[in-house]
Order: C-alpha cells, then structure tokens, then sequence
C-alpha cells in the first residue's frame, strides 16, 4: 500500500480577499486520500462563498466515505461528480436566496488517490500538474479560452506575443455557478502513478509562473519533502512580486510506491 507526502499552502497574492478554498487528506490505513482546490470568483462576500460551498460540498462527499471501513470504492470514484453536482445545487440555492442581483461561482479541481491509482474531476482552470522523467505535464483539461487563443498562434492566425497577452485568455468556458455545467473534465480510466511522480493541485494564480518555471522549481526539489516543494513554488511565486497577482493554493503530492518483485 502506497504512503503519499502532501503539503497544502495558500497566499492572499495582491488580492483584498481569498477567494480560493483549498484542503488535503489522506487515511493511511486504507491507502485513500485526496486534493481538493476550488477558486471562487464574484468578489468579496461571493467568490469566498462560492469556492466554500464548492469545499462543503466536495468534503461532504468524500469524508464520510473515507471514514467508513472498509472503503467502497465504487462510491468514493462516484462521489467525484456527484460532490460537482451538490456544489452546483448549492450555489444555485444560495444566488436564489439573495434578492440581490449576486453573481458567483468557482472552479472545482478534486483529485482522489486510490492506493496508486489517481482519479479526478475538473471544472475550470485550475491546473493538475504531473512531474515525471524530468518534464511537467498538464493532466486536466483547461477550460478557458487560452488552449483556443494558443492553437491560433500554433496555426499563425496571431503571433505568440498576442497569444500571451491576449485579454481573452483567461476567459472561463465552464465553471459552477449553478446552472448547467457546460464542461466537465472527470476520465473514468484512472492514472497510474509511479514512484518519483510529483503531482501539483493548484489555483490559476500558480500560473504566474510559466510551466518551465514550475518544473524547473519541482525538478530542484523533487527529493526533499513535499512541504520543500511546496515552500519553493511559494517563494518563487512572491518573488515575482506581481502587481495583480491572484490569491494562489497549492497541494503538493508525492506518492511512494511499494516495488513489488
């Protein structure tokens, strides 16, 4: 049975509110544990709301079941969409419940280890990175504009500097804000992790800092404790010291995985 190392960390950034919920968890004995980050969005009083419900809903799911011996794994991979569509409920609820015009929602970015198989369910931009030989890998899919804006400068529709700073890149195609979820990233295949994997749950405000940046921080420290790891991704983050930087969460996991003969 595999033992995982996780860190969880979060920064307010140049932001007046935090936004983002984020939380971690793993039972040892039943080799069972998860990553959880939701980035709220509608401003103070809304967005902290909005990715709070996404973690009441998300924790309501997952936490009993982890609880509960022996585990059901049927149920904790089902929990996964099923925890997407309590949030979605419950924002609906609580927009209805206001008179005033509130507008909020959240992405949604959970990750469930079973013993060394990981499964997850996406909505959004929140990033889940994989470092492995040496080379960071986005696993979820990208549910803003930018894949769109980066295939056009790939075709040369428009130049990478207008990619880059295109206003429409961080655009979001789907999200929960309690109407229908345009898109939902959730694969039922689940993906082997290995030893030496590193994997990255994070908020879009790690993404101030570009991929080369991420692996090369993550490769530097990928031998010292997920907390090292962690710190450094931070660090480097308030280095930049940018002006509208976001809030940004980070869980960081680092499986180990029994050899088997």
């Amino acid at each position: 049975m595999p033992n995982f190392d996780i860190a969880v960390l979060a920064d307010l950034g140049q932001r007046d509110a935090q936004e983002d919920s984020v939380a971690a968890r793993y039972v040892e004995t039943a080799g069972a544990g998860y990553a959880i980050v939701a980035d709220g969005m509608g401003g103070h009083d809304a967005g902290d709301i909005a990715s709070g419900l996404v973690m009441s809903s998300w924790r309501g799911m997952l936490d009993n079941l982890l609880e509960t011996s022996p585990q059901d794994e049927t149920a904790l991979i089902d929990a996964l969409p099923m925890a997407a569509m309590r949030a979605n409920a419950s924002i609906s609820d609580h927009v209805e419940s206001h008179e005033d015009d509130i507008q909020m929602g959240s992405t949604m970015l959970g990750a469930l280890m079973l013993d060394s198989r990981l499964f997850w369910i996406s909505i959004g931009d929140s990033p889940l990175y994989l470092v492995r030989d040496d080379q960071l890998h986005q696993l979820n899919d990208d549910h803003s504009m930018a894949p769109i804006i980066d295939a056009q400068a790939e075709s040369g529709e428009i130049s990478r500097h207008d990619a880059r700073t295109h206003p429409d890149r961080n655009l979001l195609r789907s999200v929960i804000m309690g109407a229908a979820i345009p898109k939902v990233d959730c694969p039922e295949t689940p993906f082997e992790l290995l030893q030496d994997d590193v994997l990255v749950v994070a908020s879009d405000g790690l993404q101030y800092l570009d991929d080369d940046q991420i692996e090369a921080i993550v490769l530097r420290h990928k031998s010292e404790p997920a907390q090292s790891v962690a710190n450094e991704l931070m660090s480097a983050v308030r280095a930049l010291n940018h002006p509208d930087q976001d809030n940004v969460s980070v869980v960081v996991v680092k499986p180990s995985i029994p050899c088997t003969a």
